[in-house]
């Protein structure tokens, strides 16, 4: 006695066409999470009130970068490390060579680019020389003589012969250390992002026609 077994379709081409839709599946959705988690990530940023410069450094790239793959993977970070970091993380900052860390007021200014101005940059560029008030309570001062208040609310030489207008401006309060509030949870948003990939995947997973 002959025994025939045929196996319609063909097993090897029903397992290759299942591998191939899981491939495509699961690249699918490691690129559905990567781009959602970017645009999550942008919106915090922005919701924080830290801009939109700062919010477009998030980046992502999916992995193999052409092609599919079952061990598709996501990437996503910030062109700003530091910066978005330390709003995640809500740091304890000192000074580095251990004195006072000069914190602007607004009668400060913005330096070059809008950036914050350090001293040495505001006593150049307002041809003023900062004298250093030392206050037992709340934050030592460096501030501006002889300066006068214009319609920005900044402090600037007075050239006023006769002291009108004249006032010692508060430039800069003196602390030895500050704690950045923390203004982010990028962990939270990651979390997420990381139990939505079972489900994209099976989303995304279309059943292969085998002929």
């Amino acid at each position: 006695m002959k025994l025939k077994l045929d196996i319609t379709p063909d097993l090897v081409a029903a397992m290759a066409a299942e591998v191939k839709a899981g491939e495509k599946a699961v690249t699918a959705a490691m690129r559905e999470a990567g781009t959602g988690l970017k645009s999550s990530w942008r919106t915090q940023v922005t919701g924080a009130g830290l801009g939109r410069r700062l919010a477009n450094s998030i980046r992502n790239q999916t992995f193999p970068r052409t092609g599919e793959s079952l061990d598709a993977a996501a990437l996503v970070w910030s062109q700003a490390p530091t910066i978005v970091g330390a709003h995640d993380t809500g740091p304890l900052i000192r000074s580095k060579d251990g004195f006072y860390l000069a914190i602007p007021t607004e009668a400060a200014g913005r330096g070059l680019r809008g950036r914050r101005i350090t001293p040495g940059e505001w006593e150049r560029r307002r041809g003023l020389r900062l004298r250093f008030v030392y206050r037992r309570r709340g934050p030592s001062l460096l501030v501006a003589d002889r300066a006068r208040i214009n319609k920005r609310g900044q402090a600037v030489a007075s050239r006023s012969k006769t002291g009108r207008n004249q006032v010692t401006a508060p430039i800069f309060l003196l602390v030895p250390q500050v704690k950045l509030p923390k203004r982010l949870d990028l962990d939270r948003d990651a979390d997420r992002a990381l139990d939505s990939v079972p489900g994209l995947i099976a989303a995304n997973w279309v059943e292969p026609k085998i002929v």
